[in-house]
């Protein structure tokens, strides 16, 4: 990995991090303990739906650009009009799902019968999409640069912040919900125009359309590869939010728990996808080099940082699930085993490294949507079955799966075709070291402090963690990095 990339993926990961403690503080404290669960609810469930909304509309152009980007890539020639296609086919998208939103607005609102909220706030995702969408394509087009810290900041660190302020607002009565919605939906816009101003300051906004570039690549080449991506990204879409829209139309204090737990368990992959920012134009441009010794190293590489990463953050959540819980109101704690089951998928997709990415941006990348597809079908099915029986628990079970289903498919194909995939011994070395470090912190009884047993444990957690992954040099470059920082504060002293 470059140097550039590794200090890429180190700001990525400590942004994320600083992230996710703030969002600790919105979903575990603030959000459960100043709204409703209904409310929670359908805040969560906006979210999800805009997000489902803007992958409809994007017809696929997100992934399209990280892939074709390396072949217009000419500031001096403006890149040839690619940010003018990459936004254009998109926009009109949104305007064709916006018509076909407004048009079934009756039959998806029979199927919320059971929540009659998202009536008054139907008409929110509009906008919510339009800036969702807009983020979202212009974070692609920063990676195609490699500037990946920026979109970052704000989505993981900056819109944390402003939701923050949003619920001080609220609990203080200064708002109310409706307004409270309407912000949440302008830091959304902020976050966009926020890129908007950062390509500016990089002189890469280059909004102006070029013939000259569709002569780079066959257009209908393009197109096909657009459609494709369009309907696997519509496939992982609905498999991360289908259980979400689903617990809705039961309840959508459901959905509050749901996601809540949901959330817990993001810090698992958080480390993931910090890395896979740096990571998808890092694999488009091994397959442009058609250089497969290279990414075979990165592909085993990743999933080992990703492992020693995801691993301390499973055990050391899960060892503290009921210390965390104690912060909520009780009902929230319906979602401990939600937490489980999706931690445990969470953990598949680190231990499964890039796979995902190798394919889609590889000649095999119809193979790719295969799977999605079909897992997005494994998930609306799962999701029907174990709903209506294990409510939110079903949901977790259906969508553990659904990722694990794809995971492994991925990783079988992965290895039949190109001959490589992402284990080595050290794998496997870091999960029995992560089991044993799990195993002694239920030796230690609860300490009659939550504060102090959340301390104590974690801190027993990741001192048998730490040392035996340094003792075992799991990760020899990880040793190679501690010893530099040592030499570097002892010289100091």
């Amino acid at each position: 990995m470059s140097k550039k990339l590794q200090r890429e993926g180190i700001w990525n990961t400590i942004i994320s991090y600083a992230g996710i403690l703030i969002g600790y503080v919105n979903t575990v404290l603030l959000f459960p303990n100043f709204m409703d669960e209904e409310q929670v609810g359908l805040t969560r469930l906006l979210t999800s739906i805009a997000t489902m909304f803007a992958q409809f509309s994007a017809l696929g152009f997100v992934n399209m650009s990280v892939k074709y980007f390396p072949y217009f890539r000419d500031k001096e020639k403006k890149h040839h009009g690619f940010l003018f296609l990459l936004l254009a086919v998109p926009f009109l998208g949104f305007i064709v799902i916006s018509g076909l939103f407004i048009l079934f607005k009756p039959a998806i609102i029979s199927y919320y019968t059971e929540s009659p909220l998202i009536s008054s706030y139907y008409y929110y995702i509009i906008p919510l999409s339009f800036f969702t969408l807009l983020f979202n394509l212009l974070t692609s087009y920063l990676r195609s640069f490699f500037k990946t810290i920026i979109s970052s900041f704000v989505q993981d660190f900056l819109q944390r912040i402003l939701i923050s302020l949003l619920i001080a607002l609220y609990a203080f009565n200064w708002i109310n919900f409706q307004q409270f919605v309407l912000l949440y939906i302008g830091v959304t816009s902020v976050m966009a125009l926020s890129l908007i101003v950062y390509t500016m300051w990089l002189k890469q906004l280059f909004l102006w359309p070029s013939v000259q570039g569709l002569r780079i690549l066959p257009v209908r080449e393009m197109m096909v590869f657009g459609l494709f991506t369009f309907m696997g990204n519509i496939s992982v879409t609905i498999i991360k939010t289908v259980d979400q829209v689903m617990i809705s139309s039961y309840s959508l204090g459901d959905n509050a728990i749901y996601t809540t737990a949901f959330f817990v368990t993001s810090a698992i992959i958080t480390p993931s996808l910090a890395v896979l920012k740096i990571a998808f134009p890092q694999v488009a441009e091994f397959w442009k080099d058609q250089d497969l010794i290279g990414l075979e190293k990165f592909y085993k590489q990743i999933t080992v940082i990703n492992l020693i990463i995801g691993l301390l953050l499973f055990i050391g959540i899960w060892a503290n699930i009921d210390n965390l819980y104690t912060f909520m109101p009780k009902s929230y704690s319906a979602g401990k085993y939600v937490v489980l089951f999706l931690a445990m998928a969470r953990l598949v997709d680190l231990a499964t490294g890039i796979n995902g990415i190798i394919l889609a941006t590889s000649d095999k990348y119809r193979w790719d949507l295969l799977f999605n597809v079909v897992l997005a079908f494994l998930t609306i099915w799962t999701n029907y079955i174990f709903i209506p029986l294990y409510g939110i628990n079903g949901a977790a079970f259906a969508s553990m799966l659904s990722y694990i289903t794809i995971n492994l498919a991925r990783l079988f194909f992965v290895q039949w075709i190109y001959k490589m995939q992402p284990f080595t011994w050290s794998s496997v070395s870091i999960t029995v070291i992560a089991a044993v470090a799990l195993g002694a912190s239920y030796l230690l009884p609860y300490l009659g402090n939550v504060f102090l047993d959340i301390t104590v444990r974690s801190l027993i957690i990741t001192a048998i963690y730490a040392g035996l992954t340094l003792g075992f040099r799991v990760y020899p470059e990880l040793n190679e990095w501690v010893l530099k920082l040592v030499r570097k504060y002892a010289g100091k002293s």
